[in-house]
């Protein structure tokens, strides 16, 4: 893999702008989503996909009903269209296949275009330019909870993959991505102020996915939020706690496919100008400690 890193024009991904999830129940997805996570729901399409909304852009989740209960695709965004170009050169200068998105692939990302590859662990990768934004519809959620995104994009992604050295190398080396630091088999990347919209960690397990993480804009929704999966009796995995590395004050609950989600509040930013890498001991400052065990489907 020829690496590009030190290059200042190189292009790079500038944020996390959707996520493509494969599930085994959509109507369990849409309930879930909307009623506890606070999404805004666009319902389903002619294909059986459901999305939601967390913002202006016309969506940040894609619900597919293949079963699967994993990550089907994570979609990065460039700035435009020679930097989509740009990126499509450095990855096949990598070694990597890459293809154009169809009209009908870019008609159901809602995008102006989009390549398409996998990562060294077969994850199923999509780069776009041109959202679309709807700053005339404004976001409504049913919860009337407020999330940080704009150019923090949607969030952040947890994978596991098997070779933790060479992963990390294709996502700095080839998609420009910044490490951020690491927490003994985990490796966390930054691509705009959010502290970590990749993570890496290092597993040898079937499925792609470890979790997503959403940041709220006050701690009282997390709070709500948590009351509600304690009331109803939702399955809870770790509860409220801090991390080490991006300060976030979090909890994390299992989805309704069995992997989890982040559920968070207070992350601190990054300056590239004054950030240092560092090394944690531990992933939380206090808390996060496990309630129930996970039942991957």
């Amino acid at each position: 893999m020829k690496s590009l890193i030190g290059d200042l024009d190189m292009a790079r991904v500038t944020q996390l702008g959707y996520v493509g999830l494969g599930v085994s129940n959509v109507e369990e997805w849409e309930h879930f989503a909307t009623d506890l996570l606070g999404l805004e729901s666009n319902g389903v399409d002619a294909d059986g996909n459901l999305s939601f909304r967390m913002d202006e852009n016309s969506h940040r989740f894609i619900i597919q009903p293949t079963g699967k209960d994993d990550l089907e695709f994570v979609g990065w965004q460039v700035t435009d269209e020679q930097a989509l170009r740009e990126m499509a050169e450095q990855l096949q200068q990598a070694g990597i296949e890459v293809a154009d998105g169809t009209d009908e692939e870019n008609k159901s990302r809602r995008v102006e275009g989009m390549i398409k590859f996998e990562d060294p662990d077969g994850t199923a990768t999509e780069i776009f330019y041109g959202p679309p934004i709807s700053f005339d519809r404004p976001f409504n959620s049913p919860r009337a909870i407020g999330f940080v995104t704009g150019e923090q994009g949607l969030g952040h992604v947890v994978l596991h993959v098997e070779d933790l050295d060479r992963t990390v190398k294709f996502y700095r080396d080839v998609l420009g991505m910044k490490i951020s630091d690491f927490i003994r088999n985990l490796a966390f990347f930054h691509c705009n102020p959010r502290h970590h919209s990749l993570a890496l960690i290092e597993a040898k397990v079937p499925k792609k996915l470890n979790h997503f993480m959403i940041q709220t804009q006050t701690m009282n929704d997390v709070g709500t939020t948590y009351d509600m999966v304690l009331d109803q009796g939702l399955p809870l995995t770790r509860g409220l706690g801090r991390h080490t590395n991006d300060h976030m004050t979090s909890f994390y609950m299992q989805t309704p496919s069995g992997f989890n989600v982040e559920y968070g509040w207070g992350a601190r930013t990054v300056d590239d100008a004054t950030w240092q890498v560092q090394r944690h001991e531990k992933g939380s400052i206090w808390g996060h400690r496990n309630v129930t065990p996970v039942s991957a489907k």
